[in-house]
Parts: C-alpha cells; sequence; structure tokens
C-alpha cells in the first residue's frame, strides 16, 4: 500500500514537471500575465475571416499553442538532439510569458521542437500546418523530413505536411534566424540595443502554430471588396488544385438570414448584388455582413468556409472651400486616433491573450477616438477583427527596416531616391505584398502607409503606384512625416509636442501624422525603475490633462486650416518611452479620461451634421 502511495505521489510530480511554467524575469507584467497557462494560451480561433468548419459545425483545427522544446545554438547547424529547456508557444523568447527571456543575435539560430498527433478523423485528408507569424527566417521539418521555408516576420503561411505524417508520434522542428536591426529586413522598432524609441528584439514564432485538414480541392484565400456605390460585393476565391467542375456559392446574411446569393464556375471574381437596403460600416455602427463561400467539385461539395465583410468606402473629395479631405461611405471624416505599436511589457510582439488584444481598442473607443494608426507593426489577425466589430479605422503602417536617405519635411524632396541595397528592395516589396495580401479584406482598414518618415524609404512614387492599383479600394498616405513626394492619397506631417501645420498640399489630404508625446511617469508601471522621457513631462493627471486638452483646441482650429486627420502619439507608454495615454502594463489611465473624451469627441464629430 506505502509502494502505491509512493508511486502515485511519483507521477503526479512527474506529470506536473512536464507542464511546469512560470513567466520569467522579474519585468513589469499585465494584470493579464498572471492567468496564462500552457493549457490556456491562445486557444481562440487564429483565423477569422475564413473558418473551415467540420461536419458538426465545429471549428476544425488542432492548436499547437503550448509548452515546446527551445535552444539556442550558433548560426549554421544542420540539425538538434538536446533542447535547453521548455519556451511557451506563441511568446518570442525574449519576452517575459515565454518563459524564457534570452536573446538571441544575428550569430545565432533559435530552434524548436515538439510532438502532436492527427485524429483518426482527418484520415484521408490533406493537413496544413499553419504559422501566424514567425520573425525572421524559419526552416520547418515534420519526422526529420524538411517541409518548408519561409522569410518575412509579419504575415501567416502555411506548408501541407500530408506525406511525411505518421499516425502517432509527430515530431515538428522549426529553426529561425533573426538579425533584427543588423540585417536589412522590415524589424519596426527591433533594435539589438534597445534604447530611446528602439525597443526589445523579437525572434521566432510570436503568433498561433496549428493545423487543420482540407480536401485537396479547397479555397485557400479569399478577397472580398465592397462597392457602396453600385450597391455590390466582389468575391475572389483562391482555390487549390482547381478544376474545370469547380462551382462557388456565395451566400450573404445577416445573423442566419440569407440576403444575397450568387454562384460562379468560371473561376474568376464573384459579382454579388446585395439588397437596397443595405447597411453601411463606420465607427459608430461597425455593421458586419456574414458570408459563405461554398466549393464544389461537380455536386459534392469538397470545401466550405465562413467569413465576413463590411459595405463601406473609403476615399477623398474637396469640400466647399476646395479642401481636399477624407471621407467614409461619401461623408467627409475627421480621422482622430493614437499612434498604437502594438506593444506589451510581458509579451512584447505578443498580447497575453484575446482579451488583452481586444482591451486595447476598447480603450481607444472609450477615449473618444475613431481610428488608430498601426505603426510599424504587423498584429495577428484577430486584432484586426475586433477593430471590425468595435468600430475603428485602421491606418497601417508598413513595418521599417534598411537604411533610408536623409530627412526632409517642410518641402518635396529632391535627394537620393534610394539608400538600399537590390536585396534590400526585393525584400520589400515581397513582403509589403504579402502584408496586403494577407489583410485586403479586412473592413477597418483604410489607409495603407508604405513608409514612416525616411526610415528605409525608397522609389516611393514607384512603391505608392504599386500600391494604388494593387488596391484601388483604400487611401495610401506615402510616407508618414516625410519625405514628401507628389504622389497617394495623402499628405502627412509631423510636429511635436503640439499641432503645427507648417506644409499644406492642394491637392491631396493634408494630416498631422504625429503629434502629442506628453509624459508622464507613473511609479511602479515603468519599464526600468525610475527611468524613461517624453518629448514633453508633466508629474500629475491634471498637468498632463490640461496640456492635452491644450493641444486638442489647437488642433481644433487647424481643421477648418486644411487638416483632415490627426495621430495622438501614444496609446501606451513603450519600454522606456512614456507617452503613454496608458502605463505599459495597461495598468494605470494617466490622464483624466472623462476630459479627454468629451474633447476627442469634438475631434473625431467635427464634420457631423
Amino acid at each position: 500500500m506505502k509502494r502505491l502511495l509512493l508511486l502515485a505521489i511519483c507521477l503526479i510530480v512527474s506529470q506536473l514537471g512536464m507542464t511546469q511554467y512560470a513567466p520569467a524575469g522579474d519585468s513589469l507584467k499585465t494584470r493579464w500575465a498572471s492567468e496564462i497557462t500552457p493549457e490556456n494560451v491562445w486557444q481562440e480561433y487564429p483565423r477569422p475571416q475564413m473558418a473551415r468548419f467540420d461536419d458538426n459545425w465545429q471549428l476544425s483545427w488542432i492548436n499547437l499553442n503550448g509548452l515546446w522544446d527551445y535552444a539556442i545554438r550558433p548560426k549554421g547547424e544542420n540539425g538538434i538532439d538536446e533542447f535547453d529547456g521548455k519556451i511557451l508557444v506563441p511568446f518570442c523568447v525574449e519576452s517575459s510569458l515565454s518563459g524564457v527571456q534570452k536573446y538571441v543575435g544575428k550569430d545565432n539560430e533559435l530552434w524548436y521542437q515538439r510532438e502532436f498527433n492527427i485524429p483518426k478523423s482527418w484520415r484521408g485528408k490533406h493537413v496544413l500546418l499553419n504559422f501566424g507569424a514567425v520573425d525572421w527566417k524559419c526552416d520547418v521539418w515534420v519526422n526529420d523530413i524538411k517541409v518548408g521555408s519561409h522569410t518575412g516576420g509579419y504575415t501567416p503561411f502555411s506548408m501541407d505536411i500530408t506525406q511525411v505524417l505518421k499516425k502517432k508520434g509527430n515530431v515538428l522542428k522549426v529553426r529561425v534566424w533573426d538579425p533584427t536591426d543588423q540585417g536589412e529586413q522590415p524589424c519596426g522598432k527591433q533594435h539589438v540595443k534597445p534604447h530611446g524609441i528602439w525597443y526589445t528584439p523579437v525572434t521566432g514564432i510570436w503568433q498561433t502554430v496549428w493545423l487543420e485538414p482540407v480536401n485537396e480541392n479547397h479555397i485557400v484565400d479569399l478577397k472580398i471588396v465592397p462597392d457602396i456605390d453600385n450597391n455590390k460585393v466582389y468575391v475572389t476565391p483562391q482555390i487549390a488544385n482547381a478544376s474545370a467542375d469547380n462551382r462557388v456559392d456565395i451566400d450573404v446574411a445577416i445573423l442566419n438570414n440569407r440576403v444575397a446569393h450568387k454562384s460562379s464556375d468560371d473561376g474568376e471574381t464573384v459579382e454579388v448584388e446585395m439588397p437596397s437596403n443595405v447597411l453601411l460600416w463606420s465607427p459608430d455602427h461597425p455593421f458586419i455582413y456574414i458570408v459563405k463561400v461554398t466549393l464544389y467539385k461537380g455536386n459534392k461539395i469538397v470545401d466550405e468556409v465562413g467569413s465576413y465583410f463590411a459595405m463601406r468606402k473609403f476615399s477623398t473629395a474637396k469640400d466647399e472651400n476646395g479642401i481636399v479631405r477624407l471621407m467614409l461611405n461619401n461623408e467627409p471624416i475627421f480621422m482622430f486616433g493614437p499612434l498604437d505599436q502594438g506593444w506589451w511589457c510581458d509579451g512584447l510582439y505578443t498580447a497575453p491573450c484575446d482579451e488583452a488584444l481586444k482591451y486595447d481598442i476598447q480603450k481607444t473607443k472609450d477615449f473618444g477616438f475613431n481610428m488608430i494608426r498601426k505603426h510599424v507593426k504587423v498584429e495577428p489577425a484577430r486584432w484586426y477583427y475586433w477593430c471590425d466589430r468595435l468600430g475603428i479605422i485602421v491606418w497601417q503602417d508598413m513595418p521599417s527596416g534598411g537604411k533610408g536617405p536623409g530627412w526632409v519635411t517642410d518641402k518635396y524632396f529632391d535627394g537620393p531616391l534610394t539608400a538600399r541595397t537590390p536585396e534590400s528592395e526585393a525584400t520589400y516589396k515581397k513582403e509589403w505584398k504579402e502584408i496586403v495580401d494577407y489583410l485586403y479584406s479586412v473592413p477597418s482598414i483604410g489607409v495603407w502607409v508604405p513608409f514612416n518618415e525616411s526610415w528605409g524609404q525608397f522609389k516611393t512614387p514607384e512603391i505608392v503606384e504599386w500600391t494604388k492599383s494593387y488596391d484601388p479600394s483604400r487611401l495610401v498616405n506615402p510616407a508618414s512625416g516625410g519625405n514628401h513626394y507628389p504622389v497617394g492619397d495623402i499628405m502627412d506631417i509631423h510636429n511635436y509636442p503640439d499641432p503645427e501645420m507648417y506644409f499644406y498640399e492642394p491637392e491631396r489630404a493634408t494630416v498631422l501624422g504625429e503629434y502629442g508625446g506628453i509624459g508622464r511617469k507613473i511609479e511602479g508601471h515603468t519599464w526600468v525603475k525610475d527611468q524613461g522621457w517624453g518629448y514633453v513631462e508633466y508629474d500629475t493627471e491634471e498637468k498632463v490633462t490640461n496640456t492635452y486638452v491644450e493641444y486638442a483646441n489647437k488642433l481644433l482650429e487647424l481643421i477648418p486650416q486644411g487638416f483632415s486627420a490627426a495621430v495622438y502619439t501614444q496609446t501606451t507608454d513603450c519600454e522606456v518611452e512614456l507617452n503613454g495615454l496608458m502605463t505599459y502594463d495597461r495598468g494605470v489611465v494617466k490622464l483624466n479620461e472623462q476630459r479627454i473624451r468629451e474633447i476627442n469627441l469634438k475631434i473625431s464629430n467635427y464634420f457631423k451634421k
């Protein structure tokens, strides 16, 4: 009896040891950090705009998030058998929530490993291995057979692993290399030596990893473009192994009530006529239509996915004074929102959980804003889902990287067009296209921003022309803050700390792409104890709020003079930057929320009748 008791205790201890996890280090944490476990980490379906279901209408997928083996080894090793410990996927290795919090660097590579099994019900199907995002270059093996490689730190990718699978005990290995800012690839604000406006590196897997079963003939992607002027929506399915006997059915619904239907068997874009009483999307009324896309091969259904879209239109037009204004659904709108870096003190690029991801967007709405500028970072699909659902317009930046020319802010740029290598230019173009493809159907994205200031800027007219022609449904802000060329839809200036219009463009919308940066240090809520900076700094809520309102009133005076949008720096503190409306851990709103909401609503509602 005593032996059985000891054996039971040993088994329990062993099982606990297998799943033992704790955040690493003693750095700042959000309130959600304590709730994260290997069993509950990021369990949400990661692709809201293309959900695939099984025969019982359950989401058809296997989540591979959780504890994986990891190792950091010198760059160039062909294989690895021993590991350094456990890492909690999908948090990057440098983050606290990964349970590791170690730097990798350009001379090393990060290895991952885990096992998985495939359900019997998936037999006869093709199995896709999906990665939300891996920064930056990764190679993937299943059962010691290489199944693919990918470069690019911000977009999802898939690999068909069907041919290498075993019935049980499949071993997945991933190798990642990321030079951060010591390479020329897009890396945003990451820096090997964080300081000032530059933050901690992010290496490896930082979004959900998952498996899904599909038929050989299946839907790979959807492009959905609304046309409110003609009361139509255009749906373009990308189909794997398409054949002449394929047919696609598009069903549009409000809740469970079908309001539009169209079939097509030509493999091209499907033009769907919407009802005459169509409902438009806006920040005040973020209405979403549900769409089901069914793929037939002959008379047999071979795939079916659920998606959503919104009927909305982004454009520009001149007002009665000849000033070019931003338009939403053919009505003028002053787009006003914060610069949102999307960084987390405990997860770095990765929010602790879906609730936390939603929190920042909801607080932005609560503050009275109607827009977010997503700054030199791309988010997981669920972030855009919450923007779509909650009603926030998104300006989407391209993550910066590579060398740029000199910076000119108050006139058109006439210096050298590029400081990049041909390889760096090619990397930018590849990754920018992948980002646009990834986010093409997101209703809330209204503006593409290929460059920030002069950071890595090159061949701006060419990049803007490509972006406009590739996605004519959105506006293009060529370079937020300069360098300026007379191309695209927007001329964007930056001015800290207060609003100022020192350059005006009569043929494009003139916007204030960054201003503010009012700093306030909150004891116990800083990244580095008692350290940090703001463009201007105050020590009380009242002083910060008074200054914010002063700047907002100045902005109000500049709207009739020509400003059509403005971006306040910033949503939260980020590492040693203390310019946030909230602290880095989201624990404190640093201004009087009611007062800033009141003045913000005056600005964002400026053109409302």
